[in-house]
């Protein structure tokens, strides 16, 4: 893992890497530490979603099925990112959609060369144009969706040639230098090949540095809750988190448990929140509800003043340790309408679909596994969520 970054990784993607994500990132949290410690409420980063469009039609989806897809304004993007600057946070998550269909996103990357983008994408259009692109910004890392094999991936993602193209994006990227991740969203359809070692030395094979789990949340129009892993299956994904830890020479990540093995939600600690493609502020993708919008007033401002967010927060940390959306989907439901939260999923039907949809596991619902490895105790305790190593 060490000699793919330092000796195949292009030199300003690297400092960039090490010094906007690494050492600014690790300040970045501190602070936020300290506003925690003073009773005081801004994330550590913000995920920002700037456009729904896209261009394959994923099963749990959060933005399928909008009655019309929004994009963010570049003037907002800008606003969010330098308002977020200002309390000391210079780590983004840039998702969509697919934001590779978003116009202004390489003038965004440009003018904020002082942050650190992290770009979630399915891959399909990171052809070799674009892959230079990036490592002529330098300040980005695309992080590619991976869900499947040949049969699986069509399936998930909605679309032809799927997988193929994706390990196609993996080899545009690699090649170009990029720091390049790969995301799974574990569920039944893929468990087998996500835990296997052939998929890993894959990716190891291809340079790609890091491997992000996430465990399947079903949401959006085509939620599809049948592909939810149940408890066993999630035993055996935070086993197999662990000891490849202490084995693989991919960087191995996850957002859902800490370095005791306990479960956490990022919105629920205040960790990181989500501002959707309309301008919403969201405790997280997939939580689909809003009291807040960026057009009202200053960041600062709403997340010192927002009773829905703070009280959310309180209220996840009794309910969970897990995800409010799939252990208890009614109780959400009855919170949001209680605090006349609006619905920003653009299908005006989130509510009524969460008190249909049946509990399901989630990472809450696991058995406790510690961490073996002492480096990523360390880091999970220690270090912030960026890249995954707090979380």
């Amino acid at each position: 893992m060490l000699k793919q970054l330092l000796f195949k990784t292009d030199r300003r993607c690297l400092y960039k890497f090490v010094y906007n994500m690494g050492i600014k990132g690790a300040v970045g949290f501190s602070r936020f530490q300290k506003r925690l410690k003073k009773g005081e409420f801004f994330p550590a980063f913000h995920f920002i979603s700037v456009t729904d469009d896209c261009n394959l039609n994923c099963q749990g989806c959060w933005v399928m099925g909008k009655k019309k897809n929004s994009r963010m304004s570049p003037e907002q993007l800008d606003r969010i990112i330098t308002e977020t600057k200002a309390q000391g946070s210079y780590f983004f998550g840039i998702l969509g959609g697919e934001p590779l269909l978003y116009k202004p996103l390489f003038d965004i990357f440009k003018k904020h060369s002082d942050c650190y983008f992290q770009l979630f994408t399915n891959g399909t259009l990171l052809t070799p144009e674009v892959a230079e692109k990036l490592r002529a910004c330098g300040n980005v890392n695309p992080l590619i969706s991976f869900e499947g094999d040949e049969q699986v991936a069509d399936v998930r993602r909605g679309g032809n040639n799927v997988f193929q193209r994706t390990q196609k994006a993996i080899e545009n990227a690699t090649q170009a230098g990029l720091i390049t991740g790969v995301a799974i969203s574990v569920c039944k359809s893929n468990l087998e090949m996500a835990l296997s070692d052939e998929f890993m030395q894959s990716l190891v094979d291809k340079g790609v540095l890091y491997l992000w789990y996430y465990i399947y949340r079903p949401v959006g129009e085509n939620a599809t809750v049948e592909l939810c892993l149940d408890r066993d299956e999630i035993d055996r994904l935070r086993r197999h988190m662990v000891e490849a830890r202490t084995k693989s020479k991919l960087l191995i990540i996850d957002a859902y448990w800490d370095g005791d093995g306990n479960g956490l939600c990022p919105a629920a600690s205040g960790l990181s929140h989500h501002i959707n493609a309309s301008g919403y502020i969201e405790p997280c993708p997939v939580i689909q509800f809003a009291a807040d919008h960026v057009d009202d007033k200053p960041l600062k401002s709403i997340y010192k003043d927002s009773a829905f967010l703070w009280d959310l927060k309180a209220e996840l940390t009794r309910k969970t340790s897990g995800c409010i959306v799939m252990e208890d989907p009614q109780w959400l439901a009855d919170f949001v309408e209680k605090y006349g939260a609006v619905d920003s999923s653009g299908r005006d039907n989130e509510a009524e679909r969460l008190r249909q949809m049946p509990r399901v596991c989630s990472h809450g619902s696991g058995t406790v596994i510690p961490e073996k490895n002492k480096l990523y105790r360390f880091a999970k305790n220690r270090a912030f969520f960026g890249l995954g190593a707090y979380g």
